[in-house]
């Protein structure tokens, strides 16, 4: 400080004389602080790596460990080197060494001063104890099964109420409203706005899904942020906030970062997604424009069809009423004919029957003609020749030409001359008489 030139006091100041030396200028004391700085020795330092962020120049980071930070800064193309040679650019949570010094921007009327380490040097040193704690918690959950409740959860395809936690000023808010008006959904949505970086954010995040699960009776609850450090993103990692989360009864879409983040919110919410925007579309499963054009033109493929039908069977009753008087004529038609086939049928049928009996009956007439025919001209003749025939065989012609018939009394013939003897007493019959005759012996 002893470059430091002071400046002639003015009369009437405020500040009594004291043993303070001074007043000094803003930009000869910031000049002077910058160059004491600058002469602290270069040193190493080792933490871990959080808020890592490029501008155009110059590349900005923090180093932590659990007792302080440290803002550290390097040139962009010193950077680009010592990631190339360190191989590979570390990411946030990473345990580095550094070496450099310290440095300070002292500001101008436009712009704030900033306290910096310069970086000159840079090399890997491991996974830093943040990931570590962050990694043993996520398996500590997993062993307790805390990482597969919300994901058993039953979510409603079409919710009538969705819960939002963001911050009151971020861009999520905005895209969560994008992506629902999109999708045309009109249900009720519940903003609860909480802080969602720093030590403050766990704990408001944690009562506000108290306040809407129990008081808001949403179905489903989004908690969305945009990106940032890995720092940033710590309270999405909270132990308190996460066994919340997995133990509530109500689906948690979780939307915190950017593609390439994930918090241990994101392995027990029922969804990860990597935007606001998918998690509305996530919270919403239907596109309900979409719905309701399919079911507008559902409804009118539905609706003309009915009309068509109504008009085909309106014409078709009202061709019935205009046209009865024909419809039974033609009925009258049908059974005229019918009848008349049946008649010709009829008469068909009588008249060869007729025919048949006719000609039957002459059959029969012949017949019986041919039968009295034979009975009054054959007939006699042949009874003549029966009867001459029959005088032939009598017995009685027999006797008449000089034979006789010998027989018992009883009237048995007697045929042998041992059958006479035997019985003795016999009758002759003659052609005119019969005679008694007894049997002597010799």
């Amino acid at each position: 400080m002893s470059t430091l030139q002071t400046p002639s006091s003015s009369p009437g100041g405020g500040i009594p004389d004291s043993s303070l030396a001074g007043p000094f200028p803003v930009g000869d004391y910031a000049a002077a602080l910058r160059g004491q700085l600058r002469g602290f020795a270069n040193v190493q330092l080792m933490g871990e790596l959080v808020n890592l962020r490029a501008a155009r120049a110059r590349v900005y980071f923090e180093l932590r460990d659990a007792t302080g930070a440290i803002p550290c800064s390097a040139w962009r193309g010193d950077w680009e080197t010592m990631c190339a040679k360190a191989g590979g650019a570390p990411g946030e949570g990473m345990q580095i060494v550094v070496a450099g010094g310290c440095d300070y921007y002292p500001g101008s009327a436009t712009s704030s001063p900033s306290f910096s380490f310069a970086v000159r040097d840079m090399r890997h040193a491991g996974e830093g104890d943040l990931l570590a704690r962050i990694e043993r918690l996520r398996r500590r959950l997993d062993a307790e099964g805390l990482l597969e409740h919300q994901r058993r959860l039953q979510r409603v395809l079409l919710p009538r109420s969705i819960g939002v936690i963001t911050g009151e000023t971020g861009k999520a808010r905005d895209d969560v409203l994008a992506a629902l008006g999109r999708r045309g959904w009109a249900g009720r949505l519940v903003w609860a706005f909480t802080p969602v970086q720093d030590r403050h954010a766990a704990p408001a995040i944690v009562r506000a899904l108290g306040d809407l699960t129990s008081v808001a009776t949403v179905d489903v609850v989004i908690v969305a942020r945009g990106g940032g450090s890995l720092a940033d993103l710590l309270c999405f990692c909270d132990e308190t906030l996460c066994r919340t989360v997995a133990l509530l009864g109500t689906p948690v879409i979780a939307s915190v970062g950017h593609h390439t983040d994930r918090t241990l919110l994101d392995d027990v919410a029922a969804v990860s997604c990597s935007t606001p925007t998918h998690a509305a579309e996530a919270a919403v499963g239907v596109d309900c424009n979409r719905a309701r054009a399919e079911q507008a033109a559902a409804a009118g493929r539905l609706r003309e069809h009915g009309r068509r039908a109504v008009l085909g069977r309106a014409r078709h009753l009202a061709m019935l009423s205009r046209a009865p008087a024909a419809h039974l004529e033609r009925q009258h038609g049908r059974l005229h004919q019918s009848l008349r086939e049946i008649r010709a049928g009829a008469r068909r049928r009588l008249s060869a029957e007729r025919g048949l009996a006719e000609r039957r009956a002459v059959v029969l007439e012949r017949k019986t003609a041919a039968g009295l025919i034979d009975c009054r001209e054959r007939r006699p003749r042949e009874l003549e020749r029966l009867a001459m025939a029959l005088a032939g065989h009598d017995p009685r012609r027999t006797l008449e030409r000089g034979y006789a018939l010998v027989r018992s009394p009883g009237g048995e013939p007697i045929v042998s001359a041992v059958a006479a003897a035997r019985a003795r007493d016999l009758e002759i019959v003659f052609a005119d008489d019969t005679l008694a005759a007894t049997v002597r012996e010799r």
